[in-house]
């Protein structure tokens, strides 16, 4: 049974807030990108090799990803699991009127030397008018990373998809934040093709590894 990997590897989340999930005024201030890390997030999807690991295609525009507490993704820098164990807020240009798909995904499960159960879906939501990710359809709620002890650094990939239409998706993609089994051996760029989406539109990534927390998410897994 691969089960008890999947406890093993999950993480947890934080519920997400009841208002919308988009920076405030402040924040939005605060996260404004430098050209140079404009740049270096875009390009980042190549130097990590996830083009051609997980997207035959960059996006063209970075997506700003800020946690609880002020992190930030910046193009593939670690972060900890302890860090990172909130649902974060996530801005990008926006068309109004569009919808869109988020995806968080992890193509090094169990390790990136071993990825025979990656990709591992962390997040998805589909129909999310705008940045408005609390009046999306949370298909697969938000897991945090929980990288397995000993397996060095995973790739934790955002990705947005500008949709063509409101989207219907498989039930079967639908898990709770408590759900870890049925997560395994998932294509973002699959996905994308089925629902004709294209190119991701905003996207950046981080890097983790295992920390002293991360026994304490994978308890919180029913399976």
């Amino acid at each position: 049974m691969l089960l008890p990997y999947f406890i093993l590897i999950a993480s947890t989340l934080l519920s997400p807030p009841a208002s919308a999930c988009e920076l405030t005024a402040e924040q939005s201030e605060q996260s404004v990108e430098s050209p140079e890390r404009l740049t270096r997030s875009v390009t980042a999807m190549e130097t990590h090799k996830v083009v051609p690991d997980v997207i035959p295609v960059g996006p063209a525009a970075v997506l700003t990803v800020t946690y609880p507490g002020g992190v930030t993704v910046d193009g593939g820098a670690e972060l900890t699991p302890t860090q990172v164990k909130e649902q974060p807020q996530l801005s990008w240009a926006a068309e109004s009127g569009a919808l869109y798909t988020v995806v968080m995904t992890d193509p090094d499960a169990p390790s990136r030397a071993d990825p025979k159960f990656g990709e591992w879906r962390h997040w998805l939501l589909v129909n999310v008018p705008g940045t408005d990710l609390a009046a999306g359809d949370a298909v697969s709620e938000f897991v945090g990373s929980g990288p397995p002890k000993g397996t060095g650094l995973h790739r934790y990939v955002f990705l947005v998809y500008k949709q063509p239409g409101k989207i219907t998706v498989d039930e079967a993609l639908r898990k709770t934040k408590n759900q870890a089994k049925g997560r395994e051996k998932w294509s973002v760029s699959k996905f994308a093709e089925q629902h004709n989406l294209g190119a991701p539109v905003a996207g950046n990534l981080y890097q983790a590894q295992w920390d002293d927390y991360v026994p304490q998410l994978y308890k919180r897994f029913t399976d």
